[in-house]
Parts: C-alpha cells; structure tokens; sequence
C-alpha cells in the first residue's frame, strides 16, 4: 500500500501489540465495511459520499475502537492507535504530501497532445523511472503532463487505469527504491542489485504487453474522438517546463528517506505507552515538512495555478487512509500470528508435503493479500515463512523469493489501495473530471487484464 520512501517506518515498527492468534475473524469486520464502503457508496450514493465521506470512514475506525476499548482497555486500545498511526500513517501521509506539493510545481506546456504515440511514450518512461524515484514519486510527478496532454480527449479513462498499472506500481520492480517491498528486503540482507537481476524478465513480460495492449486500446479509442480533437494543436510547438528546480527537491526527498532506512536505528526517543520514535524517523520527517514547505515558497504561484493544483485529492487520501490504516490493525496482527492465526489454513499452502516451498502459493497468496493490506508486512511475513535466510532466498530459494517480491509489487496494481499511489492517482483524475471506474469496475479493469498475465507469470517462473 505504502511506497518504499514510506516504507522504512514500517520496516521498524512492530506489528500491532494484539495478540492476532487470539483474535477472530469478527474483527476484521470494521475493515470490510470500510472497503465495501469505498467501493459501493460512491456508486449507491453519489452525493452523500463526496460530502460525507469523512464521515463514513470516522464510523468505520470507532466500529473498530471501541470494541478494543471494550475487550483490551483504554489504554491498550489507545497504544495501539497512536503506535499505528506514529509510526505508519504519519510517515505515509507527510511523504505523500511532500510529494503532492513538489510534484505539483513542475509545469509541462506547449505542443504535449494524447496522441497514442505520445501517451504509450509518457506510460513507458514512468515505467521505468518508477524504480529510482519510487512508484508513488513518478506518479506525482507524471500524472499531471499526461492529464494536460488529454485534457481535450473525450475518451481517456483507459490512460489513466494503464497509468495505475505500470507507473504506480509494475514499475517500481527493479531496485529497492521502487516498492517498500523490495526496500525491506534490502534492509534484511537482499543485494541492493538482485531486483533488478531476478525480476527484471518477469518485469519486461508485464509491461510489455501491457504497453502494446495500451496502445492499440488507444488507437482504437483516438480514432473516435471527434476530427477537431485530433487535428488540435496544444500551445506552442516547443514544449516548455517550468518549476524545474523542484526536480532538486524530489531528489532530496529520494536521497534523505533512503538514508533514514539504511541508518542505524538505535537512538529512539520515548513517547510513553510503550512506544518509541526512531530519531532518523524524526529527522526524515522533519525534511520533508520543510522540503514542502520550500517548494511552496520557492514556486510561482502561477505554476501550481496552471496545474490546476487544489488540495482535494490530498484530503480524501488523508482521511480515508487513516482509517484504514486503524482498521487493518487486527488484519495485519492476524497475518503475522503465523499458522496459529485465523490465517493459518492459507498459509500452510505455501509449502509441500514434502517441506519445499510452493512458489505458485507464495506469488498469489503474497500478491493477493497485498492486493488489500499493507504490501510491506504482507512481504515481510512470507518473507519469514520461507526461511528469513536471504543468502539462502537469493541462492537455492531464490525462485521463492522472486515469487514473494513480484507478488507483492506486481499485485499492489489489484485494486485502489493495493499502494498508495492509486488512491491519489484517481482522486486527482476525478477532481480534473476525469470519471474513472468506480472500486469494483477498477477491479474489472484489472481482473480482466492483469489476472491472465498473472497466470501466464505464475506458469514461467513458479510452477
């Protein structure tokens, strides 16, 4: 769900502190309702949703809270929230604004036009850039030139979903910069270069097609815009960037988030309730409130103006996400409880009678719960499950370990919140009004067009 830039206060915080093999599955009630909520309401009740949505998610969280207050005290219920939200949403959400509002003053104008040519070029380098900026960075930074060169496109919801696809989430395959995932493995011993050494066919066979599948969907879709929309020339013939000098400042972001998870975390600093604060967390944190705050201050106004840049898409991710976040906790809890949780049946699939590990298992049953919950936990209990040894998953297990990483990575690309970027990716496109599918028709989007090429993968690589 978190891009890797995120990532590493997930690779430090614990596990919710409830017990997951005590816990039933009751309790991932509160996390159902708020998803079927997402999905359904925005289609059931489409005026109530865009303004009462806060609402709706507030509900969802104290259908959660109390009955913690109730079973494991106040106390109890309110550590675990604060260590949730301090140590997970906290990160996310500063990193994902301080993105927001960098990506948001760098302006693209003049002759940009949606042409299929042009918006498969825009989708294959954000393919590719999304390992060294982070799946949620080059969104941010892409998402607005390919709105701008559509923008007069009456057929164009289809370049957006392609754009979830393959910029938010199968491009990020190739480096631990790219999806927390692969960050938290080369936290726990995997080389720095082995992403891009084992994942990199699986990687090329799933853009690929997807790119030439895109293309030719809009070929067919630019063919029936209107001869006025095809034959209009955008601005002047020169393409022209403006705000070019927060490119420095997505750099430091990149460059000061990677250093926080590689830098010893043993200085913390107490907050009481049992938890404690990474000082590099802190530090991290702090740079990116005050790299926000610099691109603000340092960029014409006009620039964002010409982005048509408003805090909408900010504040829905903001607050759905902070209930969601609250109401995996048990989720995550129940995941990581092993064979002894509600969980078990599932993953005692992922090895054989004979004790070897089943890769086919471990690809879908990482991928699909990853689909739905935090991708970076999801990777680091199969992780676990195969062994935790990465000399040993980079050498006799290493189809294992291939199978665990594109799971998690390649999957995130399910759903809305498989990772962060999808959620902001969409939320941006409405408000531009842009309709995009709803939760359930994005998962027809990708059900249809992901899931085989899942299977093909599954057949080469894991079987």
């Amino acid at each position: 769900m978190i891009d890797w830039l995120s990532g590493s206060a997930s690779a430090t915080a614990a596990a919710s502190h409830l017990d997951g093999a005590a816990l039933g599955p009751i309790w991932a009630i509160p996390f159902a309702g708020l998803l079927l909520s997402i999905a359904l309401l925005p289609l059931a009740a489409p005026h109530f949703w865009e303004h009462h949505f806060g609402k709706v998610a507030a509900f969802w969280a104290l259908a959660l809270l109390l009955p913690c207050v109730v079973f494991f005290g106040a106390v109890r219920a309110a550590a675990e929230v604060l260590h949730t939200l301090l140590l997970d949403y906290v990160p996310f959400i500063l990193l994902l604004f301080t993105l927001f509002v960098v990506a948001g003053g760098i302006s693209i104008s003049g002759n940009l036009r949606g042409t299929p040519s042009t918006n498969t070029a825009i989708l294959a380098f954000g393919t590719l850039s999304a390992s060294f900026l982070g799946t949620t960075g080059a969104s941010m930074v892409l998402i607005r030139p390919i709105l701008k060169a559509n923008q007069d496109r009456l057929y164009r919801t289809h370049v957006f979903v392609f754009f979830i696809f393959l910029v938010s989430n199968i491009g990020g395959s190739l480096t631990p910069l790219g999806d927390p995932p692969l960050f938290l493995g080369f936290l726990k011993g995997v080389d720095f270069l082995w992403p891009l050494e084992a994942m990199f066919l699986p990687m090329l066979f799933m853009s690929g097609p997807l790119l030439g599948l895109f293309y030719v969907i809009d070929r067919v879709a630019w063919n029936r815009e209107p001869i006025e929309v095809r034959g209009k020339r955008r601005g002047s013939g020169q393409i022209r960037i403006e705000g070019l000098h927060n490119v420095l400042y997505l750099t430091a972001i990149v460059v000061i988030v990677l250093a926080s998870g590689i830098w010893s975390r043993g200085a913390t600093l107490a907050i009481g309730l049992g938890i404690e604060l990474p000082v590099s967390g802190l530090i991290r944190d702090g740079t990116l409130i005050a790299i926000a705050l610099l691109s603000w201050k340092t960029t014409k106004h006009s620039i964002r103006v010409e982005n048509c840049f408003t805090w909408a898409p900010m504040q829905e991710v903001a607050i759905l996400f902070a209930a969601i976040f609250i109401t995996m906790i048990p989720m995550l809890a129940m995941l990581k409880a092993g064979a002894a949780g509600p969980f078990g049946p599932f993953l005692t699939l992922v090895s054989g009678p004979d004790g070897q590990p089943v890769d086919a298992a471990y690809f879908w049953l990482t991928g699909l719960l990853s689909s739905f919950l935090d991708n970076a936990p999801t990777y680091l209990v199969f992780f676990n499950l195969a062994g935790g040894d990465p000399q040993e998953l980079m050498g006799p297990l290493a189809s294992t370990l291939l199978a665990i990483s594109a799971g998690a990575v390649f999957m995130g690309a399910n759903t809305y919140i498989g990772n962060a970027p999808n959620f902001m990716v969409r939320s941006i496109c409405e408000e531009r009004g842009i309709k995009m599918p709803s939760f359930i028709g994005y998962m027809l989007w990708s059900g249809t067009i992901l899931m085989p090429l899942f299977v093909v993968v599954t057949l080469i690589w894991f079987w």
